[in-house]
């Protein structure tokens, strides 16, 4: 008896402290959140409204709107494929060819948060398109890395990571793919879409910090704003 009502004890304890611990972590979450916002809200003088989002891992530039129906047009122009989005991203290993297409149909399993190249379309299923460009070789203890360039054509989740990957070349930093630990390496250098207001095509271009794995290339290697 004694030894049940010990056990049922144990039980109970854990089962508190789990909960005290997923309340941190959600408490954590919210204060982080609302200070990005009230930062966000203070410089535009507005309540921002999130229109292109990246992967949390990933770093960049993203877009907000000021208004609801600028958001509006710019969501429009999103699903009509008039956004233009390029990368910069560190793989592990070399690809085969200096430049090429990526296509791959991709199932997201969102339980378990991954992206897997598939061989067959059903329901989840969708078509996945990238191209990418070779700027630059360097190492890391002997072992090789490749800076490349990256343009989506499709926006699928975790859609770079999961397509180069599943070709042996995972992102450095990549836990998840099989990229080791350290920090994604993958940077939304570029973005370019139809101002909401104007019309008239704007571009944005902003290279990744001078941190590990980017600072294995030097600059002379990374793209500037007049190849875009």
């Amino acid at each position: 008896m004694i030894r049940g009502i010990t056990k049922r004890w144990m039980l109970n304890t854990l089962s508190v402290i789990f909960t005290i611990i997923v309340l941190i972590v959600v408490s954590l979450i919210l204060i982080v959140t609302y200070v990005f916002q009230n930062s966000v809200e203070t410089q535009l003088n507005a309540q921002p409204f999130v229109v292109h989002r990246l992967d949390r891992e990933t770093g960049g530039l993203t877009v907000l709107a000021r208004t609801p129906k600028a958001a509006a047009k710019l969501t429009a122009a999103i699903t009509d494929g008039a956004f233009e989005k390029e990368y910069l991203a560190v793989l592990r290993g070399r690809p085969e060819q200096p430049e090429g297409v990526l296509e791959d149909l991709l199932f997201h399993d969102s339980r378990v948060n991954k992206t897997y190249v598939v061989k067959r379309p059903r329901a989840g299923v969708r078509p996945a398109k990238l191209a990418y460009r070779v700027l630059a070789e360097a190492e890391e203890n002997g072992k090789p890395l490749t800076l490349v360039r990256v343009r989506l054509y499709t926006g699928r989740t975790h859609q770079i990571r999961a397509q180069f990957s599943s070709r042996g070349l995972p992102l450095w930093g990549d836990a998840r793919y099989g990229g080791g630990s350290g920090g994604l390496a993958l940077w939304a250098c570029f973005l370019s879409f139809p101002h909401p207001k104007t019309g008239y095509r704007v571009k944005y271009f902003q290279l990744p910090p001078d941190c590990l794995p980017w600072s294995l290339f030097p600059p002379t290697q990374q793209p500037d704003a007049s190849e875009f």
